[in-house]
């Protein structure tokens, strides 16, 4: 969770939120004409828009009802000079002043950007960000803004976004004020706004009244691992700040407008990129974009794969189709949230705030007159957890504003996208707080402690399995689960493991990525707080195309003392398929000791082992002790202890790499069981049945059932937690879809459990 004094607030912009009014004395903006020329969709205009200039008392008294600790707005350069230097619009000051004061009455904290793109319109007629004039003009607004705020206000941000000012704004054309500049201009345009960001900072901190922390806001997709590879991590944050786009979009970009603010320089990258391009950068100019900061801000929304190539180089990874998208067909991409901030926490020493995160929905008001948004909190969950992910490995994120509380004016795109979380009727002004507002208030009152990361979540945890190659492998995995791996010597599949040896991925939801060794390290609410200092099960499928060793196990006392503390070795079969008249090998025909090292030493191995017949269905349990081999042909189902001790007494003088593979002699001698277990209590025969939940074994170790879905059949997860594997069909549980192949866990609590379809199903518990 995040410490006390950790930031939550919402964030909105002059523009997208306060409409006009005929006797504001505002002047115009680029927008403002950008929206004239019909170039915002279906010709709509920020002439109303929220009205939040007329309703802004009651917009703060509703953020301090839901729990909003502070408020990141901005100031209309616009209305505060309405030729944007000169003369002061007075009514503008006193409407802001109050705003202030409003937002302190209400517990708020004011966060004050000064320019989120509403460039005064009479400056842009003068030359706008290409004139060397802008630097001074944009002083000067600064000087007014801290002359008359800063005695009530801390907290200033200069600019938001400079990539797009120059990206959408001066490049592309699709942002007011709608020109497309030959490339060199866009990057003299983009120096202008450093340099104007620098003096800005300069005359904030020179005409305040009282000290102020200031910082800046710029944005950026965030290139992110395919993997969490080394070799993926860095090639995704070499792209992050590197320059991989194309020039006639070279905007995007992190470092360029990140670096001479921070850093204090240019990217040297950059700048042998962009030479051709560039316009005269002196010394002075640096001098002036580097000043003295308190914070960076960060608008972090969505991100790209990128993984390194055969050649090193990093290269680029197209999503999977149906990739879920939010309303303004954006990616949802948790993991850029949080590699974002790793990224940037990494490069830059200032503390981070997240200036703006979130996401449009197709949001309606329904039948009993309220907003439900169920999208949106899943993707706030998500994000939010990501970035508490980020804080939780050491990332200094100081706060967090949500985009946005009201629905607005969404730039180009008019009314048609929805972020707020306040849903806004733009005819009659009505507001109606939205599920994720509720949610959100929640969020901030336990700091974070409700998030899904923080509970104990009732989700089905499928894994991601661990595949081996083993000598006696086949191709079975491969061919009829569809494990991805490629060989024909593919013996075993650890379906549920979280032993060193093969510690299997949660596939997805809240834990997607996480290792089950570290779940259960990390949350152990999900498997009924045992108490065990490790996971205790371990779930496989062994596809046995040649014979397996003979082989024996210890017993937790033997391992303990002679393995490095590791568990014994007690294990269970259930046979999926076998050859006609097959058979297992299942204990010795020894007497006594004496005679069981005479066997083993003279390799008498055919008068040693002991043969018994199995077929499908057929359950085997071997305690530690027991001589076992699986015989060729036969695939199984194996629950056990989470150990990987196995002891050979033979192995059939095979090779592995031109070598035989190594015995275990003494140890088998130590630990086998003289005489061995009745073969008439070796196997348990099953039969399937409709609808059906068999136990097939109860020991100190675990419970193992077999569950036949015919139709349906229900039941109640009460243990500490419940282990599944599919081995055959398909069907639903609880909605989600089952096949076969997967392998699952239902955390402690989960309750009812309806299956449905045609399947089979192994299932185990402590």
């Amino acid at each position: 969770m995040f410490r006390e004094d950790f930031v939550w607030g919402v964030a909105s912009s002059a523009y997208q939120v306060e409409g006009t009014d005929a006797a504001d004395g505002r002047g115009a903006c680029v927008w403002d004409m950008f929206a004239a020329d019909g170039r915002v969709f279906e010709h709509q205009n920020a002439d109303t828009s929220c009205d939040h200039m007329h309703h802004y008392k009651e917009d703060i008294a509703l953020m301090r009802h839901l729990g909003i600790r502070a408020y990141r707005f901005s100031l209309n350069w616009a209305r505060i000079l309405p030729e944007g230097t000169g003369r002061v619009n007075e009514k503008a000051i006193a409407m802001y002043r109050d705003m202030i004061l409003t937002m302190k009455e209400n517990g708020i904290t004011p966060y004050l950007t000064l320019f989120h793109w509403e460039f005064p319109q009479a400056l842009y007629e003068r030359g706008g960000w290409q004139n060397p004039d802008v630097v001074q003009w944009f002083g000067e607004y600064a000087k007014v803004v801290a002359e008359n705020f800063s005695d009530i206000c801390e907290y200033f941000i200069t600019i938001n976004e400079p990539q797009c000012v120059v990206g959408l704004g001066h490049l592309s054309g699709v942002h007011a004020p709608g020109v497309k500049l030959p490339v060199a201009q866009t990057f003299l345009v983009a120096h202008h706004l450093l340099m104007a960001h620098g003096q800005a900072v300069i005359n904030l901190r020179r005409y305040a009244v009282r000290p102020v922390k200031i910082g800046f806001a710029p944005t950026g997709g965030v290139a992110y691992p395919y993997t969490d590879r080394p070799e993926d991590i860095e090639a995704a944050k070499k792209v992050y700040f590197g320059f991989y786009n194309p020039i006639d979009n070279w905007t995007w970009n992190v470092s360029w407008f990140s670096d001479p603010v921070f850093l204090g320089h240019y990217p040297a990258e950059g700048l042998k990129k962009f030479a051709p391009y560039l316009p005269e950068i002196t010394q002075e100019d640096m001098e002036l974009i580097y000043q003295p900061l308190d914070f960076m801000g960060q608008n972090i929304y969505n991100g790209y794969y990128v993984r390194a190539g055969a050649d090193g180089e990093p290269e680029f990874v197209d999503r999977a189709p149906g990739f879920p998208k939010t309303g303004s067909d954006w990616p949802v991409t948790p993991e850029a949230f949080y590699y974002g901030i790793k990224f940037l926490t990494e490069r830059y020493p200032l503390p981070l705030y997240i200036t703006e995160n979130g996401m449009s929905c197709h949001d309606l008001v329904s039948s009993d007159g309220r907003v439900h948004d169920p999208n949106r909190i899943t993707f706030l969950d998500s994000y939010i957890g990501a970035m508490q992910k980020a804080y939780d490995e050491g990332a200094n994120v100081a706060g967090y504003f949500l985009w946005t509380f009201l629905d607005n004016f969404e730039w180009a795109d008019g009314y048609k996208q929805r972020f707020g979380i306040v849903y806004v009727d733009f005819a009659s002004q009505r507001r109606i707080v939205k599920d994720s507002a509720f949610w959100y208030q929640k969020i901030i009152e336990t700091n974070g402690r409700m998030l899904t990361m923080n509970q104990t979540t009732k989700e089905i945890l499928f894994l991601d399995p661990v595949c081996t190659h083993n000598i006696w492998g086949g191709t079975r995995l491969n061919r009829e689960f569809g494990y991805p791996i490629e060989g024909d010597d593919i013996g075993e599949c650890w379906g549920i493991s979280a032993h060193p040896s093969g510690d299997g991925t949660v596939a997805s939801g809240a834990y997607k990525g996480m290792k089950l060794s570290e779940l259960w390290e990390k949350h152990p609410g999900l498997f009924g707080d045992t108490g065990m200092d490790r996971f205790p099960l371990l779930v496989k499928i062994i596809d046995a195309k040649d014979d397996l060793s003979i082989q024996v196990h210890p017993d937790d006392a033997y391992a303990k003392v002679h393995e490095n503390g590791s568990l014994g070795k007690t294990e269970c079969w259930f046979i999926l398929d076998c050859k006609e008249n097959a058979t297992l090998v299942v204990g010795h025909n020894a007497k006594t000791k004496e005679e069981l090292e005479q066997m083993i030493h003279e390799g008498r191995w055919k008068e040693f082992i002991r043969e018994i017949p199995i077929k499908p269905g057929d359950f085997i349990q071997i305690d530690p002790g027991t001589v076992h081999a699986i015989k060729g042909g036969t695939l199984l189902l194996e629950t056990q202890q989470s150990s990987d001790i196995t002891y050979r007494v033979y192995d059939y003088d095979r090779l592995s790499n031109g070598k035989p593979r190594q015995l275990h002699i003494v140890q088998s001698i130590d630990v086998i069981t003289v005489p061995a277990k009745s073969a008439d209590n070796s196997v348990v025969h099953t039969e399937k049945k409709d609808d059906a939940i068999q136990q097939l074994i109860q020991c100190p170790y675990y419970t193992v059932y077999r569950i036949d879905v015919e139709h349906r059949v229900e039941t109640w997860q009460d243990k500490p937690f419940a282990l599944m594997s599919v081995v055959e069909g398909e069907g639903t549980l609880n909605g989600t879809h089952l096949k076969k192949g997967d392998h699952l866990i239902l955390p402690d609590g989960y309750g009812k459990v309806e299956l449905q379809g045609r399947m089979q199903i192994i299932a185990s518990t402590i």
